[in-house]
């Protein structure tokens, strides 16, 4: 716990330059992640801190769901701030103000500013409310909580990183109405440069701050450098606290909710999932307490693709055994759908289960394509496996539309057509707990 910033210390740009490039060089040495030709990306982008902002000023503000009720806010000021957030259903007008916890981290020369976390509630579904952070006047914000009943709409994006495209990307998400953004992982692609996450917290921000967004981790997440800086998903953590002591979980790499009629698993790739694991045993005991006469539809969500045609990460640990542990869990238990990202590409496969066509098993779609800087994966193994339905190397983004117990709309947005979004896929969803044939 941190009450109080102490400021980095300064080096020369050169300096500061070499040492970033040697930093990343000697962590590349020990990736897991094996390397392919992707096609040149769009330009990459640096959000620097708003000038007018005092040093105590909030910025980097985001929100994401606690219980069915609550809502966590986010945010990081340079120097010491009060740890409060002020908020009412008017704007300008504050009834209500809860406390929260304040926190930093360093990774070697870097050390964060404060990192507030503050949960309010009970919220009333389906409201707007406005809010302000450290009682300060000067920024001023409103979120909208998600409606305790289907219909529910979400935003699904993956590795979505910081350029050109990314911006892209959130000007497309912004222009849809929505009710919670879910990630599969790869978030800022700091990639061992601390600020970058600082830039992505601002450059997320203007939708982070009314919207909730629910992540889990990427390989782009670990961020672990032997002898320099050993413990893994430092600044995932302490950035991005999802609400995982709610779901029983012991770790912030892994956990689920609950929002209107549908529950949401978010899984960890990058940490242990074997039989013998926290997180499988977690896993089996999460999915016993879903009750599908209330959850209807469930969700996961995870980086690594455990179904993929695309020439791009194949024969990966992080894909292939731990769709070896947890696949028969999946079935099932009758999830369905499973959204990965990892790939820098989109693809739909049918309902799978152990690499055949199911019709009790999940449907897969891989949606890697929000924007990070390797650019996009454009190889696909040939001929086309027939239980992939379709498949685009283009960046973009997807909605899921839950309408009722029973259907759900599925459409993917590609960015590649100017500033019109244009729908590239779309697919109509049954609920598996609505079907006879697949009742257990």
């Amino acid at each position: 716990m941190a009450d109080s910033h102490r400021k980095t210390p300064s080096f020369p740009p050169a300096l500061t330059i070499a040492l970033a490039l040697a930093i990343v060089a000697f962590a590349s040495l020990f990736s897991a992640v094996s390397s392919y030709h992707r096609p040149p990306p769009r330009r990459n982008l640096f959000v620097p801190r708003r000038r007018d902002l005092d040093s105590d000023s909030p910025e980097q503000v985001h929100i994401s769901l606690v219980g069915v009720d609550k809502m966590r806010i986010t945010w990081i000021t340079e120097d010491s701030a009060a740890a409060v957030v002020e908020y009412g259903t008017s704007p300008g007008v504050y009834t209500n103000l809860v406390n929260g916890t304040t926190s930093s981290y360093k990774y070697a020369f870097y050390e964060s500013g404060n990192i507030h976390d503050v949960t309010i509630g009970p919220l009333d579904p389906n409201t707007t409310y406005y809010y302000r952070c450290s009682s300060n006047s000067a920024r001023n914000f409103s979120l909208k909580t998600p409606p305790a009943q289907l219909p529910i709409k979400f935003v699904v994006i993956g590795d979505l990183g910081q350029t050109e495209w990314t911006k892209t990307t959130l000007e497309n998400v912004a222009k849809s109405d929505y009710d919670v953004l879910i990630l599969p992982g790869d978030l800022s692609y700091a990639d061992f440069i601390q600020s970058l996450w600082d830039s992505f917290g601002r450059l997320v921000e203007p939708l982070a701050s009314q919207r909730p967004w629910m992540v889990t981790n990427g390989n782009h997440e670990v961020e672990r450098i032997p002898v320099i800086h050993s413990h893994p998903f430092t600044a995932y953590n302490a950035r991005w606290h999802m609400p995982f002591e709610e779901s029983s979980s012991n770790s912030n790499l892994y956990y689920s909710f609950n929002t209107a009629g549908v529950h949401v698993i978010m899984l960890g790739s990058y940490t242990d999932f074997d039989k013998s694991s926290a997180q499988y045993e977690w896993l089996v005991a999460d999915l016993k307490k879903v009750d599908r006469a209330t959850t209807p539809w469930i969700v996961v969500l995870l980086h690594a693709p455990w179904y993929n045609s695309n020439t791009a990460h194949q024969g990966e640990k992080e894909s292939v055994d731990m769709k070896a542990a947890m696949e028969d869990l999946l079935y099932q238990a009758r999830v369905d759908v499973v959204f990965s990202g990892h790939v820098h590409a989109y693809e739909r496969f049918t309902r799978v289960y152990n690499g055949e066509a199911n019709n009790c098993a999940p449907i897969y779609i891989t949606i890697g394509d929000g924007g990070n800087r390797e650019g996009l994966a454009s190889k696909y193994i040939d001929p086309k496996p027939t239980i992939s339905l379709f498949r685009q190397a283009s960046f973009g983004h997807g909605r899921f539309e839950v309408l009722n117990e029973t259907h759900a709309l599925w459409t993917w947005h590609r960015n590649d057509d100017g500033n019109v979004t244009v729908v590239g896929d779309s697919f109509w969803f049954k609920s598996l707990s609505s079907d006879p044939a697949c009742r257990i």
